[in-house]
């Protein structure tokens, strides 16, 4: 689409009429500053700077640095990009004003296509400075090491070789239930969905010979402290991942060692406080996880085609760190992992009680006894989280349900439509005939309710100041599972 010619004065005014195409592309644009302001609290200005934020633009949404670049810089000297990790927008900043108003008009409303073939159109505003939420400092999880290069390309070639997957080694059932991915188990089988193993049922022939060369000689060179006696290799296509996990502790020794081959991987891992740090795992790498790291953080992949990672050839392991002036995107390949686990034959006494299935003392679970603690229950384990968690929640709750959206439009025109627990409003405008109003438990979604111009109020759903009859329609999507009373009347 082309972009439409914005004459610029001080006043920002357009002194011509606007075409059908460009006041539609006029509105995406607004639309895009105005949801960069409300979900990232990023501003922009109405006059030219040397600073354009670009909505679509971003690692988040798939466009990479080695996309992006060549793009602007087709307008001028671009001085940097900045591109924030899993934001779907960047910021460039030219070497002049002039050059970004060229960028500003010759960009707006253009359409690039991604590496899976997207097609996705930039929306260019001015902004007085770069700015964005950043990430803290972060370091690798206590326990945790990755040794970059533990074998040779020749032996990353013999391994993949040597793994037969036409022969069916695994119980059906369980390879059923991976259907993202193939696997085969060694030593003993591994049960995912328990994270553990049946110890009084090792398989027969113990690990391949070809690992336990390599294994004894990790040993000696002390990379790792343990020889393993169970191994699960899994072969990942791109897209696939594995949920967040820790391995059960009760089940293996502390050292879990995993080789990744045949293509790099940006491995997840998370503290119970809710920190979250990126590691990448290079090609013939081996990540060892130690203490903390393997009995304290899950560790997952998240399923997706790309990976953020650095751009610059100096960061090729570690920390996938928020340096925005270095971070593109990586296509995955296919990857192979060896996962070497060594059984353990008595309880765990690590020094994580309270996560520890050896440790930790099971006890029932407990129901409210009468509406106070109940309410209790409900104000400290939903209201105050949804207080909290407001303005993110709302940026990750945009799509609308398609069944909701096909009763809403099937109304009849002039309806009064009540939806109780709205939440950021996002069945509110589906139906412009409709007169509809919207409640929450949520003093914040109701603001941003507002903010949108939609009519909502603060109630809560068990006692809806509406009055009987006066709704032609109603609707409440997910909330009643909020609900901790035992009982409704």
């Amino acid at each position: 689409m082309a972009a439409p010619s914005i004459a610029m004065d001080s006043n920002h005014q357009h002194n011509y009429k606007l075409n059908k195409t460009e006041k539609k592309f006029l509105r995406k644009q607004i639309k895009a500053k105005h949801t960069l302001l409300r979900h990232e609290g990023i501003e922009t200005v109405s006059y030219a700077t040397q600073n354009l934020v670009v909505a679509n633009g971003g690692l988040g949404n798939g466009v990479s640095r080695k996309q992006l670049l060549p793009v602007l810089e087709k307008c001028g000297l671009v001085d940097a990009l900045l591109m924030p990790p899993n934001k779907p927008y960047s910021f460039a900043r030219y070497k002049n004003t002039e050059e970004s108003k060229r960028a500003y008009v010759t960009l707006n409303g253009k359409e690039i296509v991604d590496d899976l073939g997207q097609k996705i159109i930039l929306y260019l505003n001015f902004v007085e400075k770069a700015q964005w939420k950043e990430l803290g400092s972060q370091a690798l999880p206590p326990g945790l090491m990755v040794i970059e290069e533990i074998i040779s390309s020749e032996d990353e070639k013999m391994l993949l070789e040597s793994v037969d997957w036409t022969e069916g080694t695994d119980n059906q059932n369980f390879q059923k239930s991976l259907k993202h991915r193939r696997v085969k188990h060694f030593g003993y089988e591994f049960h995912y969905e328990s994270n553990n193993v049946d110890k009084d049922e090792p398989l027969p022939g113990g690990l391949p010979d070809i690992c336990n060369s390599i294994l004894e000689k990790w040993v000696k060179e002390g990379y790792i402290k343990h020889k393993p006696d169970q191994l699960t290799i899994n072969q990942y296509e791109p897209g696939h991942g594995i949920p967040a996990h820790i391995d059960t502790h009760s089940a293996f020794e502390d050292e879990i060692v995993s080789l990744s081959l045949g293509s790099e991987i940006v491995m997840d891992f998370k503290h119970p406080d809710g920190v979250t740090v990126p590691v990448m795992l290079p090609r013939r790498s081996l990540l060892v996880m130690t203490g903390e790291s393997r009995y304290l953080w899950t560790h997952g992949i998240t399923p997706r085609k790309f990976d953020t990672v650095q751009a610059s050839e100096d960061h090729k392991s570690g920390i996938i760190t928020s340096d925005v002036g270095d971070l593109t995107l990586s296509k995955r390949g296919v990857r192979t992992s060896f996962t070497f686990r060594k059984v353990r034959q008595t309880p765990c006494n690590c020094s994580y009680p309270l996560v520890c299935d050896s440790q930790r003392k099971e006890t029932p679970p407990s129901f409210p006894e009468n509406d106070k603690e109940a309410s209790q229950l409900e104000q400290e384990h939903v209201h105050q989280v949804y207080e909290e968690i407001a303005r993110h929640f709302s940026s990750t709750r945009h799509s609308p349900w398609p069944r909701v959206v096909e009763f809403l439009k099937a109304l009849p025109s002039g309806s009064t439509v009540a939806d109780i627990g709205c939440g950021n409003g996002k069945y509110l405008g589906i139906n412009k005939e409709l007169y509809m109003i919207g409640c929450d438990r949520s003093q914040n979604l109701v603001d941003i309710c507002r903010e949108k111009h939609f009519q909502a109020f603060v109630c809560d759903a068990l006692a809806v100041p509406v009055r009987s009859g006066s709704c032609d329609a109603c609707i409440s999507i997910a909330v009643i599972h909020h609900f901790a009373t035992a009982f409704l009347q």
